[in-house]
């Protein structure tokens, strides 16, 4: 019966129907109970959804597509889920098929006028697909023709004019086919979706403390005394962090929230699974709230700086870990002097927080012992994201906080497995180190020149530098900046492949040849191999690698596992005579295991811990005995100067987030329930006084226009909306707004593209 249509798909956003609703106070609650419920059984039906949701994140199970949040080493719960993880298994467990019927009835020009929540709510593609040069709709292929059409493409033009995309869904056996097919062919252009989000904290990290991974726990987030949550909405993007920060207030620590925007999940969580989460007020959780402006952060890292070593100062020995920083780390006598005098004005300036706010958190942090720094996307999509994120690294390791229970860095990963993609070599710029052990390992001979990163690949995009675009899940023509002029080059391009679960915009702005290929999603039973069925394995958050097993039947009998695809794919490309042997890595993923314990460090007896309950932890020297793999050995201290976004007049600073009703590109429904946003995406969040001052109105509908090195984007049709963000700072949706990040506006460091970052102004919308 559950093989049934479980409804009709949604009819498509209707901008006209806009509601607007006070913003909640508290996150999670009944609410997300029944939602996430009512999404599951309109998808997939009653025993599907109660089926997947019991084994979601539990041991023997299937991890989470959505986020990538760490479970407990302990007992768990029965639902050891949040409402948008819940949404995200109802997208993959759907039983509505987008077959050859959906192609055939739609063509590339009326799917082009779809948003992407109706793209995604057609359900799985349940065929591989095609469109040639010059035809007008997709219609099916056999997987053999596909695959020897992928394999002439790539065997007729340079290695280099190949690219090839992953998003963090894929596993680590995957991901770790997919770079030695990468390296075999010849390039290492293996962009990913690290490069727009949490890139800038590797670039940061690596160079300060010698790893490019957080130095924490979940346990330590129990019990630490004190976290900052910086620039992050756990309340929708990762709302099981909600329970690890009740947790620690339980145990009696502090949180600070530092957010342009007021979120609902950074001041209370309502418990479904606990008494006061349903009938009583729930749990406070922020003990100070710093409403700082966007791209403030840098200066307020910098004046808690000085306060604390003005501190030091007064009362030696009090606030300065001297044995720690004396044994473990090197310039610190170049940091102190950089932060002996601050100008209180500029600061104020920067951050829009007063004096009296910043030194009451600087206390805070004086009389914490164990403290730890949680951010995610707010600080790494800024101009000068990496200097920032040394500047958190500073205060950690002032204070000792490495190495220490309830204390270190916790850079928080969006996507389910994309940590472990870069750990399985998904990386455009590879160390010497991995390539040798690949190399060794297999037989080949891997390229050593760096590849493109995602903001490089639409560049070369735009050049007609690229022949091949293979893209391993994801949705590349909107995940990136500057899309309007991306979505014109991609249709350049000789082939592009989308290995995909589901229809979204880049099967509609493809290739003058395009293939979708479907495969198997997280709660698919992947058994078709000599050996029956596989499982898979994935790295959270916290460096925890554990499996993931998929028990529910595949709504088609042509989808294929997706080390299958890259093997089919590679040996087409290759051929018979290549020295990796494909076709018993795609058969036994346990061979797939042997080979990364033998080419990646910390793997070691991969395919026995990997079948413990619990997984196991990936070494890390900052953590595990707070020594630093740095080219001195220490952790380092850095100076930087003060830096902040200054918006041109009559312009205001914007950042791009997620709705509570979305994950990364794919929109789940059209209610940003928390911030009382429904049926309607195309809005800008803005505070009342700037409405005022640039003389328009609340509910009025604009074009909004960004500038950015004298060169406009322009984004039309939204509609403003009164709402309690900082003064001089706006907010609108990803990816609608995309379209406003120029494809210059990024990171230095890094080259993460600047979605928190757009200096933009409104016209009134043309009738």
């Amino acid at each position: 019966m559950d093989f049934l249509i479980q409804g009709a798909p949604v009819e498509d956003i209707d901008e006209n129907s806009l509601e607007i609703h006070p913003p909640k106070k508290a996150a999670a609650g009944v609410k997300a109970v029944t939602v996430a419920l009512e999404r599951g059984i309109a998808q997939a039906g009653v025993t599907r959804t109660a089926r997947s949701l019991l084994r979601l994140n539990q041991r023997g199970g299937f991890d989470c597509p959505g986020c990538a949040w760490p479970e407990s080493d302990g007992k768990r719960k029965a639902a050891e889920f949040c409402e948008n993880g819940a949404k995200a298994v109802a997208e993959e467990n759907t039983l509505r098929v987008a077959g050859p019927e959906f192609w055939a009835a739609h063509s590339i020009a009326e799917l082009s006028e779809k948003t992407e929540y109706w793209l995604g709510n057609q359900g799985r593609i349940s065929e591989p697909m095609i469109i040639r040069e010059g035809q007008t709709h997709y219609s099916p292929i056999p997987w053999a023709e596909a695959f020897d059409l992928i394999g002439e493409h790539m065997r007729s033009t340079a290695a280099d004019k190949c690219v090839f995309y992953t998003s963090g869904r894929t596993a680590n056996e995957t991901a770790f086919m997919y770079q030695l097919f990468a390296r075999s062919l010849g390039t290492n252009n293996l962009p990913d979706c690290s490069n727009m989000c949490h890139e800038s904290s590797g670039s940061a990290l690596n160079p300060t403390i010698g790893v490019g991974k957080g130095t924490v726990s979940l346990e330590d987030l129990h019990n630490s005394e004190l976290i900052f949550v910086v620039g992050q909405n756990p309340g929708t993007n990762h709302p099981r962090m909600l329970s690890a920060l009740r947790e620690c207030k339980l145990n009696g620590g502090n949180i600070v929230a530092i957010n342009p925007l007021p979120e609902a999940g950074l001041f209370n969580f309502k418990d479904p699974q606990t008494v006061s989460g349903v009938v009583g007020s729930g749990s406070p959780l922020t003990d100070e709230y710093l409403q700082i402006k966007v791209g403030g952060d840098l200066a307020l890292f910098q004046a808690l700086g000085h306060l604390l070593l003005a501190e030091e100062e007064r009362k030696p020995g009090t606030v300065v870990d001297e044995e720690f920083v004396t044994k473990n780390t090197d310039g610190f006598d170049a940091y102190q002097q950089a932060r002996q005098t601050l100008d209180w004005n500029e600061t104020t300036r920067a951050t829009g927080l007063s004096r009296e706010q910043i030194t009451t958190v600087a206390e805070m942090l004086i009389r914490s012992k164990a403290t730890i720094f949680c951010w995610a996307l707010g600080i790494t999509q800024q101009p000068h994201s990496v200097n920032t994120i040394k500047e958190i690294v500073n205060l950690l390791l002032m204070q000792g906080n490495f190495g220490k229970p309830g204390a270190g860095a916790c850079p928080v990963r969006g996507h389910s497995n994309v940590q472990g993609d870069r750990t399985m070599g998904i990386w455009e710029k590879p160390k010497e180190s991995f390539l040798q052990a690949i190399d060794e390992e297999f037989g080949i001979k891997s390229p050593r020149h760096h590849g493109y990163d995602a903001v490089e690949a639409m560049e070369a995009f735009i050049d007609d530098e690229v022949d091949v675009f293979v893209s391993m899940g994801g949705n590349f023509s909107l995940a990136c900046s500057d899309t309007g002029q991306l979505e014109v080059a991609m249709k350049r391009i000789g082939l592009t492949v989308h290995i995909s679960t589901k229809p979204n915009r880049s099967h509609i702005v493809h290739g003058r040849t395009s293939l979708i290929l479907p495969t198997l999603g997280r709660t698919d039973l992947d058994d078709k191999h000599p050996g029956g069925s596989q499982f898979l394995s994935v790295e959270d958050s916290m460096s925890c690698v554990h499996s993931t097993k998929g028990r529910l039947k595949p709504v088609s009998e042509h989808l294929l596992a997706e080390p299958v695809i890259v093997a089919r794919m590679a040996e087409a490309a290759l051929g018979a005579a290549h020295p990796v042997n494909w076709k018993a890595m795609a058969e036994d993923y346990d061979v797939i295991r042997d080979h990364i314990e033998r080419v990646i460090p910390g793997f070691d007896d991969f395919n026995s811990r990997i079948r413990t309950k619990n997984g196991f932890v990936l070494p890390n020297q900052a953590r595990d005995n707070r020594s630093f793999d740095t080219p001195l050995g220490r952790g380092q201290f850095s100076v930087s100067p003060i830096e902040y976004l200054t918006a041109p007049a009559g312009h205001l600073v914007l950042q791009t987030v997620r709705s509570h009703d979305q994950y990364n590109t794919t929109s789940y429904g059209v209610d940003d329930r928390y911030r009382g946003i429904s049926n309607g995406r195309r809005v800008i969040l803005i505070d009342e006084e700037d409405l005022r001052e640039l003389g328009f109105q609340n509910l009025e509908l604009v074009d909004v226009i960004s500038v950015f090195r004298g060169q406009e984007r322009r984004a039309e049709n939204f509609t403003l909306v009164a709402y309690p963000t900082t003064k001089g700072c706006a907010a609108a949706y990803m990816p609608e707004a995309n379209v406003l990040v120029h494809k210059e506006n990024v990171s230095r460091e890094s080259n993460t593209p600047g979605y928190k970052a757009m200096f933009v102004r409104f016209t009134r919308a043309q009738d």
